[in-house]
């Protein structure tokens, strides 16, 4: 593992990594396509089914925990296409209210229900002639289920409120971190609409499943994130690619994701250390250093003066910080969470220097 992550995030093939990294996520190859990466067993029989079925037109049933990824997976698959140059229409079936969620699929007509001032057009209606991507579809509701289910069936359906069947030439992706099979037997979810999605299924694998890939997605990622935010961040220690590819990751690649560019955004330049790393996936003994308490000075007959009270407190703090860090005004800001501006404007103010 530690070779692994040398060779994919060493400074000198910085260069070369992004471009290779860049080309992979375009188009099908060894590692990967259309943003999603990976070179390990698992997500290489991913690609290979996504390649197999992105010109069939059969209903898919991508299947993963949350975070995994399948949204980017549905995505591949239709611009993989045939269908590529037409719409591709994302819903989250669990995130939209029950009672808005028909209409957000099919549409409505003028005063179908208090509030519709106006008529409107369903996903399924903006999709024709591409791709609809139906997420978490697990969690719909079983009068929505029967709708979903003619759609797939008769490939027509009626806006709320409507009379008039509106045919749709679109191909269905459906997504779910949910075993709909122990939904059938539940009676939580229909039958019928199961074996019509389960045409053609594709697991996810999670992300601890898959530790080989997460250099190629730490690299995928920082080079997004030094172009997207304008940042300088040159690689990964070792140390600290061990502890991410020891981590368990219950949040999957989105937890990876955003973690990255938590630590690409803090950091700005240089390369990333195991302290730059949130503290629950820092080793027990390398936590970073905290600036020790300064006892109050009590109170005397005579009284003390607040503001050089606090002032004395505040200097003792920040040089104390400025003494852990070696001087390193960006690591002593960020122990004392605050801008490295505003430290550098109080070393000035107090006159602090290092000492010889």
């Amino acid at each position: 593992m530690q070779h692994m992550a040398a060779t994919y995030l060493s400074n000198a093939d910085g260069a070369n990594c992004s471009s290779n990294l860049t080309e992979i996520t375009e188009k099908p190859g060894p590692i990967g396509f259309q943003g999603v990466v990976g070179k390990s067993r698992s997500m290489q029989q991913v690609f290979r089914l996504i390649e197999r079925v992105a010109d069939s037109d059969s209903t898919i049933l991508i299947n993963g925990e949350t975070g995994t990824g399948k949204g980017l997976v549905a995505k591949a698959i239709h611009s993989s296409s045939y269908r590529k140059d037409k719409p591709f229409v994302s819903i989250n079936c669990g995130a939209i209210p029950e009672n808005l969620l028909e209409s957000e699929l099919f549409g409505h007509v003028k005063g179908a229900f208090t509030g519709a001032t106006s008529a409107k057009i369903g996903k399924f209606e903006v999709a024709n002639g591409g791709t609809i991507f139906l997420d978490e579809i697990g969690d719909m509701s079983p009068d929505l289920q029967v709708k979903v289910l003619k759609v797939l069936e008769e490939r027509e359906f009626e806006a709320v409120g409507g009379c008039k069947s509106i045919k749709v030439d679109v191909r269905i992706i459906a997504a779910t971190h949910r075993d709909l099979e122990e939904q059938v037997q539940k009676g939580n979810f229909r039958e019928d609409l199961f074996y019509r999605l389960y045409v053609i299924p594709i697991q996810l694998p999670a992300l601890q499943d898959r530790p080989v890939d997460i250099p190629l997605l730490t690299q995928y990622f920082l080079n997004k994130l030094n172009k997207d935010k304008n940042t300088q961040v040159s690689g990964i220690s070792q140390a600290a690619m061990e502890v991410l590819t020891q981590h368990t990751w219950p949040g999957n690649v989105r937890e990876l994701a955003n973690m990255m560019e938590r630590m690409v955004v803090l950091k700005g330049e240089g390369e990333i250390q195991i302290n730059d790393l949130p503290a629950k996936l820092r080793p027990e003994g390398d936590q970073e250093f905290a600036p020790v308490a300064v006892a109050a000075p009590e109170i005397d007959g005579d009284g003390i003066c607040l503001n050089t009270a606090v002032s004395e407190f505040e200097k003792n703090l920040i040089y104390q910080s400025l003494e852990k860090t070696d001087w390193v005004k960006n690591k002593a800001a960020k122990l004392l969470h605050v801008k490295r501006t505003t430290l550098v404007e109080k070393i000035k103010r107090y006159d602090l220097q290092k000492c010889a």
